[in-house]
């Protein structure tokens, strides 16, 4: 059985240690422990500004350096993003590999891509990010065999050189631009059969998952863990006049490292196509207004912010007293269903929520060529009964069609 890795984590509190900065804190306990990594103690240092040298003072360094070489601990993971040089410069004074926060996320998304696209995606976007770390500026490469950083599907050997790397970069883009082609042609077929696209948006842990669970009986796999799901999942879900495309989408977090939206970009997408989101959010949850506002930065970075929104307040059950003013307050006019999607309180308002967006449909009375007949048809783009088949070739129907389709069969139809 493997031996699980040790580590000690560390952070530079600039604000003295406020409440955001202890849950963010406390934030990379729960991603290592999702990691499959033991913190063993917990460094903490009030400094003003950061150390452009080594993050965090040097004394406060050498501490960690004399106790991690006392307890022979191998890791220690900074709650903060490092450069290059400092990485270099904290390796001087910890005999350690040194970790920052976008490199324990990019590793527990290594290990829990499960299909070959999300593979793809994790290899580019560790790729990317260790490729400035990796040019005689970074670390120790001595201090790098295996844990957090080197394994999963984008493991590879830390001693090719930049040629090589940037060579593996781009084939991953090519391999990755095939699949957007695939995903676009995906996106149109539903576009012409009329189906409606809602994606699950939210912070990690939320409750997306559980909600798809919910409303389509999916059984998506859910835990209490961060990043419990990372490939999107899609479920129909038939009303009486649409057809609903609904899709969990990965999780976001505090510090979501940008090689990583980067490489998702096509996963991401049906955020981006989706006609409306539904933005989960853990209510429950100490510091709800920092996940919200981290969710719509990566919204605002995909485009997507300007789109029709709901807001799932879930876990309502568990803050009872949470009054509708504080929650109209926070999510700032954006329409909300307070909502438990563990126990199916008010899903089913939140599913009369939805569908109040999806496109109206219209019944009309048609003079149809046979081919359009015959190709609505085979789309199940709406209804269609079929009245009488004309001598021409053509055939009178009675439809149930969404607007904007009946809109593009003016011409055909009966005034009658």
């Amino acid at each position: 059985m493997e031996k699980q890795e040790k580590a000690v984590a560390a952070a530079l509190w600039r604000e003295g240690g406020s409440e955001r900065e202890e849950l963010s804190f406390a934030e990379l306990y729960s991603l290592a422990a999702t990691a499959g990594v033991e913190v063993v103690a917990g460094f903490t240092q009030n400094r003003s500004q950061i150390d452009n040298r080594y993050f965090i003072g040097p004394g406060k360094a050498e501490e960690i350096g004399n106790f991690i070489r006392d307890e022979k601990i191998d890791t220690v993971i900074f709650d903060g993003e490092l450069s290059p040089s400092q990485v270099k410069n904290l390796e001087r004074l910890i005999p350690a590999k040194v970790v920052d926060r976008s490199e324990l996320i990019l590793d527990i998304f290594s290990q829990r891509a499960s299909s070959k696209e999300g593979q793809l995606q994790v290899e580019l976007a560790q790729l990317r990010y260790q490729l400035p770390k990796l040019m005689g500026k970074g670390r120790d490469l001595s201090r790098l065999a295996g844990g957090i950083g080197t394994r999963g599907p984008g493991e590879t050997k830390l001693e090719v050189d930049r040629r090589q790397i940037r060579q593996r970069i781009h084939v991953l883009e090519q391999d990755l631009k095939q699949v957007e082609k695939h995903r676009a042609l995906l996106r149109k077929r539903r576009e012409r059969r009329g189906v409606f696209q809602v994606a699950l948006v939210g912070y990690t842990n939320s409750g997306k998952s559980t909600l798809l669970n919910q409303l389509t009986k999916a059984e998506a796999y859910t835990a209490d863990i961060l990043f419990a799901t990372l490939d999107p999942l899609s479920r129909r879900l038939e009303s009486e006049h649409n057809t609903i495309l609904l899709t969990d989408t990965v999780g976001f977090i505090s510090g979501l490292p940008h090689h990583l939206i980067a490489a998702f970009k096509s996963t991401l997408e049906v955020v981006v196509n989706a006609d409306l989101l539904v933005h989960v959010v853990d209510i429950s949850h100490p510091d709800m207004a920092m996940q919200i506002k981290e969710v719509n930065k990566v919204l605002k970075e995909l485009g997507a912010i300007e789109k029709d929104q709901i807001i799932a307040a879930n876990k309502s059950d568990l803050v009872p007293d949470l009054s509708s003013r504080e929650l109209a307050s926070l999510f700032r006019g954006i329409p909300y269903v307070p909502i438990s999607a563990l126990t199916g309180f008010n899903t089913d308002k939140l599913l009369t929520a939805i569908l109040a967006y999806t496109e109206p449909w219209e019944t009309v009375r048609l003079l149809l060529p046979m081919h359009i007949f015959s190709r609505l048809s085979s789309a199940d783009q709406g209804k269609l009964l079929p009245l009488e088949f004309t001598s021409d070739n053509q055939v009178k129907v009675e439809a149930e069609l969404p607007a904007g389709i009946a809109a593009t069969l003016v011409q055909y139809k009966i005034t009658e």
